[in-house]
C-alpha cells in the first residue's frame, strides 16, 4: 500500500501566548519529523546594550509575565558576580522564597489549566474518565481549574509582600535585597504558605507531604494509588489513572540528556538540607543515560545555523554571543527566532524532571530508567516538585522570623567586569550573561528554559528536545493532533521568554 504522508502546522500553539509554531511531517499515522519555531523577535538583549548595569534588574523581568521573578534573580546573580559581593543569609532566604513561590504556583496552574485541559477534548471521548475530566478541567469553568487559580494566588501574594509587587518586581539588587520584611510581613507569608500547603495536601496529593515521600518506586506508586479513596480522587491520583490508561507513559521520550542549574543557594546557618552536595536545594549538574556529571557553564554554547540571525560561524559561548536579527524571506535552513543552546555539544532537556533526576528522586529515576522519559513522567515530576520546595520555603520563613541579621552588603559601583547568573525558573534552567565596561552594558545574553527545550536544529542537524520528543509519536487524527500537543505541553513551553 502507498505511504500516506501529510504535513501539518499547529499555530498558535500555547494557551497563554502564541509565539510557538510546530510543523509536523506525518507518515502512516506517526510523526516522522518535527520543526519547532519561535515566530516572533523582541530584542531584549540588544535593548540592554549601552544602558547602566542596574537597568537589567528592571528590564529583564519584563521578558516574561510568568517567570518574571526568575529573570530578576538571574540578573541579580550576574551582577553579584561582577561586583564580587557576598549575599547575606537573609537575602538568600528572601530571594529563594520568592523564586519557589513563583515555581509552585506555576506547577499547579500548568497542570490544571494548560495540560489537563487536553483531557477534556473530543479525542479522549472514548476514555472511561473523560466525563470526570470535563467536570474537573474544562477551561475557565472546571471545578479544579477554578479552585487551583484561587488557591495558587496566595503564593503570588507572598512575592508581592516580599518584593512589593508581582509581576515585574525589582527588589533583588547586587548585594542582597532592598529591605528586610517586617515581622507582620513574615507572619503573613507564613500564613499564606501554610494555607497553600493544606490545600495542596488535601486536593492535589490527597495525602500529607510525609506520606508521599514514602513513594519511592513503581510498586509504592501502585500501592499508594489503591491505598485510599482520597489518593485516587486527588488531582495527582486522577492524573495518574487517566495518563496511564491513555498511554502517556509510552510517548514523548526525546533525548536522554538532562540539565539543571540549581540556584536556590542554602544559607550557611540554615536547617534546610541540600538534595545534592553543592550547597543548593536542587543540585546543578548534567544527567545523561543515568550518569550525573558536575555542571560547567563554560561548556554551554549557542548555535544559530537554523535561526534567523546573522551567521557568526561555530557555536559560541554566551559571553561571546551576538544577537543580530536577519530574515530576508529566502532562508533555507533557518526556521526559528530561537537559538539552539547545547551543553558539550548535546541538546539537553531542562525542567522539573531534570531537577528531580539530578536530586536523585528514587521514583522518577526508576521510571525513567525502566520506561524512559515520557509525557507521563515529565508531568508527574512537575506535579510533585512542590513536595520538595514547600518544606524548604516554610523553613526559610521560620528562620526569617527568628533572624534579624543583614539583608544587604554594600556593592561597589559597577564599572567593568563579567558575570553570569544561573537559576532554576519554573520551566527549568535560566541563565543571564552580562559584560560591563565603562559603566555600561556591552553585551547581554539570556538563555531561557524553553530556548533549551524548544530549540531548532543545530549545525550538526541535532533536533531540539521538543522536536526529538515528537518524532515517532502516533497521531490518530492529523486534523486534531492531540498526541503532539500533549507532548509539547508536557515541556510547559514559554516562547515569549524564548524570543526575548
Amino acid at each position: 500500500m502507498p505511504t500516506e504522508k501529510k504535513h501539518i502546522r499547529i499555530f498558535p500553539f500555547n494557551r497563554v501566548e502564541g509565539d510557538l509554531k510546530v510543523h509536523l511531517q506525518i507518515e502512516d499515522g506517526a510523526i516522522r519529523d518535527a520543526w519547532c519555531t519561535g515566530s516572533m523577535y523582541r530584542g531584549f538583549e540588544n535593548i540592554l546594550k549601552g544602558r547602566g548595569p542596574l537597568d537589567g534588574l528592571v528590564i529583564t523581568p519584563r521578558i516574561c509575565g510568568i517567570c518574571t521573578t526568575a529573570h530578576l534573580a538571574a540578573a541579580a546573580r550576574a551582577l553579584d558576580m561582577v561586583c564580587g559581593v557576598r549575599i547575606p543569609g537573609n537575602a538568600l532566604r528572601i530571594r529563594n522564597i520568592a523564586l519557589m513561590a513563583e515555581m509552585i504556583q506555576n506547577d499547579i496552574r500548568q497542570a490544571v489549566q494548560l495540560f489537563m485541559a487536553d483531557f477534556t477534548r473530543p479525542g479522549f471521548a472514548d476514555h472511561p474518565l473523560h466525563k470526570e475530566a470535563r467536570r474537573r478541567y474544562e477551561p475557565m469553568k472546571g471545578a479544579s481549574v477554578l479552585q487551583a487559580v484561587a488557591e495558587s494566588r496566595s503564593l503570588l501574594e507572598i512575592i508581592a509582600v516580599l518584593g512589593g509587587q508581582w509581576p515585574h518586581s525589582s527588589f533583588m539588587v547586587p548585594g542582597g535585597v532592598v529591605c528586610l520584611p517586617s515581622p507582620n510581613d513574615i507572619s503573613q507569608c507564613r500564613h499564606l504558605a501554610r494555607h497553600y500547603r493544606r490545600w495542596y495536601e488535601e486536593r492535589v496529593l490527597g495525602c500529607s507531604l510525609e506520606r508521599w515521600s514514602e513513594v519511592t518506586c513503581r510498586a509504592d506508586l501502585k500501592a499508594w494509588l489503591t491505598a485510599s479513596d482520597a489518593h485516587r480522587k486527588s488531582e495527582l491520583g486522577f492524573f495518574i489513572r487517566f495518563a496511564r490508561t491513555a498511554g502517556l507513559h509510552k510517548m514523548g521520550a526525546g533525548h536522554p540528556h538532562f540539565m539543571g542549574f540549581g540556584g536556590l543557594v542554602i544559607p550557611r546557618d540554615s536547617a534546610v538540607a541540600s538534595l545534592g552536595r553543592d550547597g543548593e536545594l536542587f543540585p546543578p549538574g548534567f544527567y545523561s543515560r543515568g550518569k550525573i556529571a558536575p555542571l560547567d557553564q563554560k561548556r554551554i554554547t549557542e548555535s544559530i545555523d537554523c535561526s534567523w540571525f546573522t551567521e557568526y560561524g561555530p557555536p559560541r559561548h554566551p559571553f561571546d554571543g551576538v544577537t543580530q536579527p536577519y530574515a530576508a524571506g529566502n532562508e533555507k535552513r533557518q526556521y526559528s527566532w530561537a537559538k539552539a543552546p547545547r551543553y558539550d555539544g548535546l541538546p539537553a532537556e531542562t525542567g522539573p524532571l531534570a531537577q528531580m533526576l539530578l536530586a536523585g528522586d528514587p521514583l522518577l529515576t526508576q521510571l525513567v530508567r525502566e520506561e524512559g522519559p515520557s509525557v507521563f513522567v515529565r508531568q508527574l515530576a512537575r506535579m510533585v516538585r512542590s513536595c520538595r520546595t514547600l518544606p524548604a520555603m516554610e523553613t526559610w520563613l521560620r528562620e526569617l522570623s527568628r533572624n534579624k541579621g543583614l539583608f544587604y552588603n554594600d556593592a561597589p559601583d559597577i564599572e567593568r567586569g563579567k558575570g553570569f547568573g544561573l537559576v532554576e525558573a519554573p520551566r527549568g534552567s535560566l541563565g543571564h550573561w552580562v559584560a560591563v565596561d565603562n559603566g555600561r552594558i556591552q553585551s547581554y545574553q539570556v538563555i531561557t528554559p524553553t530556548t533549551w527545550n524548544g530549540s531548532p536544529r543545530d549545525g550538526n542537524g541535532l533536533r531540539g528536545p521538543i522536536e526529538e520528543a515528537l518524532v515517532g509519536a502516533p497521531v490518530r487524527n492529523p486534523d486534531d493532533p492531540l498526541e503532539a500537543e500533549l507532548i509539547v505541553r508536557s515541556f510547559d513551553p514559554c516562547l515569549v521568554c524564548t524570543v526575548h
